[in-house]
């Protein structure tokens, strides 16, 4: 029956899209706010929740991103949304500009070189090494500098959830684990690594938190713009 509304009664359909998606979403997190376990969380139960429905229903990627293209809307004031926390610590961040530059483009440098050189190492797919490589930036410029490098954005899109997510889950307490506790580093670690998911996880740990690690994800954004198309094309020289 849901089959025949997809395809007659399209705005139902798109309608109907959304709201399981909003409804699994508040589901998921009351599940994480009753339990307390970082497995738990509300974007990773989401998709599995989600995924099996939508293979089940026929329901093509395609169809799923136009039926919740409100929601896509959504995330850009919800990105500018955890600029709040950097705005409160900003006065202290400026005091550390420089060191913090320099942090980030070493990490970037460390984190291109090492993905490419592992993926055409084990993989021997140029074109997946530079989707791998560039995993740790927001998915909007990923994508686009996936594609003007000539490498799988389809790849990309998927290794950057994945970052995210899995920073987002076991980043903080693996950084305490091997006795990495300082708020300021934390935040950045988790900011350049997996930008916006873990940014909105450090948020809620503490204001400090949230404000290194939305500095870290723009300026791990620009900064990767800057270096991968002069660095990727060296890495490759590597392996002609």
């Amino acid at each position: 029956m849901l089959d025949s509304v997809l395809i007659n009664t399209p705005i139902l359909a798109s309608i109907a899209i959304t709201l399981t998606t909003v409804a699994t979403y508040q589901l998921s997190a009351k599940l994480q706010q009753k339990w307390q376990s970082i497995w738990l969380n509300p974007m990773l139960l989401t998709i599995i929740l989600l995924v099996p429905l939508l293979l089940f229903l026929d329901i093509t990627y395609q169809q799923y991103s136009q039926a919740t293209y409100f929601l896509n809307l959504m995330l850009e004031p919800a990105i500018v949304a955890l600029g709040f926390p950097l705005y409160q610590q900003l006065r202290q961040i400026k005091f550390h500009w420089r060191e913090i530059m320099s942090i980030l483009a070493l990490g970037i440098i460390v984190v291109i070189s090492v993905s490419f050189i592992m993926a055409m190492i084990f993989i021997k797919a140029p074109e997946i090494a530079i989707a791998l490589a560039l995993k740790s930036v927001t998915t909007p410029i990923g994508i686009t500098l996936t594609e003007q490098l000539s490498g799988d954005s389809s790849i990309t899109t998927f290794a950057i959830l994945l970052a995210g997510l899995f920073g987002g889950l076991l980043g903080p307490a693996w950084l305490s684990f091997i006795g990495v506790n300082s708020a300021k580093a934390q935040g950045l670690a988790i900011g350049s690594a997996s930008h916006a998911i873990g940014t909105a996880v450090l948020v809620r740990v503490s204001a400090e938190h949230g404000a290194y690690s939305s500095v870290a994800l723009i300026l791990s954004a620009l900064l990767t713009a800057l270096i991968s198309p002069w660095l990727v094309p060296l890495l490759q020289q590597l392996f002609n």
